[in-house]
C-alpha cells in the first residue's frame, strides 16, 4: 500500500513540472511609430548660391623707395595714416641738387653765348668767302666749330633738364591713394637710389578678394559673368552678422590640375573699412535665381549608395523612401526632380526609419512649413 501511495505521488509531481515546462503561445509585438520632425515642401524663388573662403588683397600695393640718394631731411605723414595721390610723403635734403642744378646752368648760359658768337663769325665769313676775300677752308673751320657749339647747347639743355628731374625726386609723392603701413627708414638717415624701401602704401578702397571654387561649377559661373555681373557678399571676420557686398572682377584662364579649382576675384568698395588686407573672409557668391524651385530644409537630404534620398510621409503615416537630386542653397535644399510642392519630408529621425515605416509627426499639424 505504502509502495502504490509513492508511485501515484510520483505520477502526479511528473505531471505537475511537465505542464510547467511546455512553452506558452507570445504575442505578436507591435512596432511603435518612430517620433520624427518634418517639412513640408514649399515652392518659391531661390538665389542659387556658393560658399568659398577668399583671402582679401589690397587693389594696389607701392613700396615708396628713393630714386635718388641722399638724406631724408623730412617725413610728411603719420605712419598708418591714410594719404590722396600727389600728396608729399617725404623730402630729401635737395641742396646737393640745387648745386648741380646751378651748374648746369650756368655752363648752359656759357655755352650760349659760345655758341651765338661763333654762329655770327661763321655768317660773317660766309659773305667773305663770296667775296673772295676769305678762303672756303677758313669759313669751313668756323662753320664747325659753331655747330659743334650749337650740339653742346643742346647737350648742356639736357644735362639741366636731368638736373631739375633728380631735382624733383627729392620730394617724393604718393603715386596712389591708400593708407601707409610702419616707416622703415626714418628722417635723418641716408637713402640710396632705389635701395630699401622707406614706407608701403596699400590702397584698400575699393579691395579686391580672392577665391577658388570647384572647377565643376565653372560653366554656372561663365553663365552668370556672362548674364552680368555676380553679386558677392563676403561676411567680416569675427563678426557675423556684418557684410560687405560687392562683386566678381576676375576669372582666371586656366584651372589649376593640381587641386580642381579655378581662381576668382571680387571688388568690394569697402567704404567703412570692414575688410583689412591680409585677413580671410567666408564669402556667399549668387549664381542664379531659380524660379518656382521646389525646396526643403537641407537637414532633410540624405546620402545612400544611390544617391541623395528624401523620406515621404504619405496620409497613412508611412514613410517612403524617395531619390532626389538637389542643390544646396544655404540652409535650403533645391530639389530639381523626384518631390513636388506640398509632400511631406522627414528632417530629423532618419537613422531609425526603413521603408514603410509608421511615424508619429510632432506637432499639431503633422509638419511645419520650409522657411
Amino acid at each position: 500500500m505504502k509502495q502504490l501511495i509513492i508511485l501515484i505521488s510520483v505520477f502526479f509531481l511528473s505531471l505537475m513540472v511537465s505542464s510547467a515546462c511546455t512553452p506558452k503561445k507570445e504575442k505578436a509585438k507591435t512596432k511603435l511609430p518612430v517620433p520624427v520632425k518634418t517639412a513640408v515642401a514649399q515652392q518659391k524663388d531661390v538665389p542659387v548660391q556658393l560658399r568659398a573662403i577668399g583671402s582679401v588683397e589690397a587693389t594696389g600695393s607701392v613700396e615708396i623707395k628713393s630714386q635718388v640718394s641722399g638724406q631724408i631731411a623730412r617725413v610728411h605723414f603719420v605712419e598708418g595714416s591714410d594719404v590722396e595721390k600727389g600728396a608729399l610723403l617725404i623730402s630729401i635734403d635737395p641742396q646737393p641738387f640745387q648745386a648741380l642744378l646751378n651748374q648746369a646752368e650756368a655752363t648752359l648760359a656759357k655755352d650760349l653765348t659760345q655758341a651765338k658768337y661763333a654762329n655770327e663769325q661763321a655768317l660773317r665769313y660766309e659773305g667773305l668767302v663770296k667775296e673772295g676775300i676769305v678762303t672756303s677752308d677758313q669759313y669751313s673751320l668756323l662753320r664747325a666749330n659753331a655747330d659743334s657749339l650749337a650740339a653742346t647747347v643742346v647737350a648742356d639743355r639736357a644735362a639741366v633738364n636731368n638736373a631739375k628731374i633728380q631735382l624733383g625726386y627729392c620730394s617724393i609723392r604718393s603715386p596712389i591713394s591708400g593708407r601707409t603701413g610702419v616707416i622703415l627708414i626714418q628722417a635723418g638717415n641716408l637713402v640710396k637710389a632705389n635701395d630699401l624701401p622707406i614706407v608701403t602704401i596699400n590702397q584698400i578702397s575699393p579691395i579686391n578678394v580672392t577665391f577658388s571654387i570647384p572647377e565643376k561649377r565653372l560653366s554656372e559661373i561663365r553663365q552668370g559673368m556672362n548674364a552680368g555681373k555676380l553679386k558677392l557678399e563676403a561676411l567680416i571676420p569675427g563678426n557675423p552678422l556684418s557684410s560687405e557686398a560687392g562683386t566678381v572682377s576676375f576669372l582666371d584662364n586656366a584651372v589649376n590640375a593640381a587641386t580642381g579649382t579655378i581662381k576668382l576675384k571680387g571688388v568690394f568698395a569697402n567704404k567703412t573699412r570692414k575688410l583689412w588686407p591680409g585677413q580671410f573672409a567666408d564669402l556667399l557668391l549668387t549664381l542664379a535665381i531659380r524660379k518656382n524651385a521646389v525646396v526643403v530644409p537641407v537637414q532633410a537630404v540624405q546620402a545612400g549608395q544611390q544617391g541623395e534620398y528624401v523620406y515621404v510621409v504619405g496620409g497613412d503615416k508611412k514613410v517612403e523612401m524617395r531619390q532626389v537630386t538637389s542643390i544646396s542653397a544655404g540652409d535650403e535644399a533645391v530639389i530639381d526632380k523626384g518631390l513636388a510642392a506640398g509632400e511631406v519630408v522627414i528632417t530629423d529621425g532618419q537613422l531609425r526609419l526603413t521603408p514603410g515605416a509608421v511615424v508619429d509627426v510632432a506637432g499639431k499639424n503633422g509638419g511645419e512649413k520650409a522657411k
